[in-house]
């Protein structure tokens, strides 16, 4: 059975499900997490094919093979997992699903993003269910608490994929994940980054400058990996707007960010990866904001000193990122606050994405006396998510900005 984005689907039963598992309640290597019983009879729709994914466990980023798996609209709510935050799409595999036509007529899929109001599986599903919660912790040699969830295993269910086999491009596209045009422009921007040296900090300036150049004619992304203006070693700058669930902001500019960033591109421990840049000058709602996560490599939960939000809608596209291109993770995106301005609902006007790119045209002939300024005093550490963090040395996520 292969699925594709948007087929519908019916999770099978548990009785089903709990006949693919090993003893160790798991498929091929994959976990079937506690919390996906309570979605066994229902429907929903596929939301991308998960044939590929990223290594978030290792540190390097590259690609993974992932076969006969699938992502649906539903992420994990972290509850079975110490109240881990980092919303986490959740995989499939295809013998726990069952095509059908279409919806039931009285219930509805959840949106991609969002979880059921419950974290309780119904009764008659939760017979071994204290058992499987307990099997998503153990405890270190030195008494700390570790967990266990597709995320922190999976290396063990997943295969090296090489960046120029060129069979992940063409499952991109007949698996309904990426359109043609899409996939263009992401091999496009791959072979502009190598073929023109524009990755390199001596010979990539004239390269840098075109590709802005020409995102400003036709209003594209300006070049997304450009450096930031502080000196490694010097703090950066910090900004706490109090920001809550629901509040509406814009994302400053790409060139405003920048001078918040070191030139390895972090703010206080927390990365700025080239997939944030789409998303600059845009208005959004904050979604969630974030106090702890699992760090996917050693399975201890972190807890954040420095805020950091999640914004409605914005996750990794993998546009960027040359070994991880076109994952469908859809990873969620963080944000410092100082790359945020608040806004009220009367303000929501439609953010242009000429404003981010005409920002960055001049990026690349600002003086490095812009980074020896008076910057804002730092407040305790910076731990985060989903994109490198070096403070804490916690590396979960989609992490650093690597190609």
């Amino acid at each position: 059975m292969k699925l594709r984005a948007n087929d519908w689907v019916e999770v099978r039963s548990k009785e089903e499900i709990l006949g693919t598992l090993d003893k160790n309640g798991r498929l091929d290597g994959l976990p079937f997490m506690p919390q996906m019983f309570r979605y066994c009879g229902q429907r929903f729709r596929v939301y991308k094919s998960a044939y590929k994914t990223c290594d978030t466990v290792s540190g390097d980023y590259a690609g993974r093979s992932l076969p006969d798996g699938v992502h649906l609209e539903i992420r994990c709510d972290g509850q079975a997992f110490g109240g881990c935050q980092a919303g986490c799409l959740i995989f499939w595999k295809n013998a726990w699903l069952k095509p059908v036509d279409g919806p039931v007529q009285t219930q509805n899929a959840l949106p991609v993003g969002k979880s059921p109001l419950s974290s309780t599986c119904p009764e008659s599903h939760c017979v071994d269910h204290g058992a499987w919660m307990a099997a998503t912790t153990r405890e270190s040699t030195a008494g700390e608490t570790r967990y266990s969830c597709q995320a922190t295993e999976l290396l063990g269910y997943t295969t090296p994929l090489r960046w120029w086999d060129a069979r992940q491009y063409l499952e991109a596209y007949t698996s309904g994940n990426q359109t043609l045009p899409g996939i263009c422009r992401g091999l496009w921007y791959l072979f502009y980054y190598y073929g023109t040296l524009a990755f390199s900090d001596r010979w990539g300036r004239p390269a840098r400058w075109l590709y802005n150049r020409y995102q400003a004619i036709v209003g594209g992304i300006p070049f997304p990996r450009l450096k930031g203006r502080i000196p490694v070693g010097q703090p950066t700058p910090r900004r706490d707007l109090g920001l809550k669930p629901g509040d509406l902001v814009r994302v400053k500019s790409y060139d405003e960010i920048l001078t918040t960033l070191n030139t390895n591109l972090s703010n206080r421990g927390l990365s700025f990866d080239a997939e944030l840049v789409p998303f600059c000058g845009k208005v959004f709602r904050v979604s969630a904001c974030v106090e702890r996560f699992i760090d996917e490599t050693t399975g201890q939960m972190r807890r954040m000193k420095t805020p950091a939000v999640i914004l409605e809608g914005v996750t990794c596209n993998a546009f960027y990122s040359g070994r991880r291109m076109f994952c469908p993770r859809s990873i969620h995106l963080w944000w410092r606050e100082i790359w945020l301005e608040r806004i009220s609902d009367d303000a929501s006007e439609p953010a242009s994405r000429s404003r981010p790119v005409a920002a960055c045209i001049a990026a690349e002939a600002v003086t490095a006396a812009r980074a020896s300024e008076p910057q804002t005093a730092c407040v305790g550490g910076t731990p985060g998510l989903r994109q490198k963090i070096t403070e804490d040395r916690v590396q979960p996520g989609l992490r650093a900005a690597k190609v």
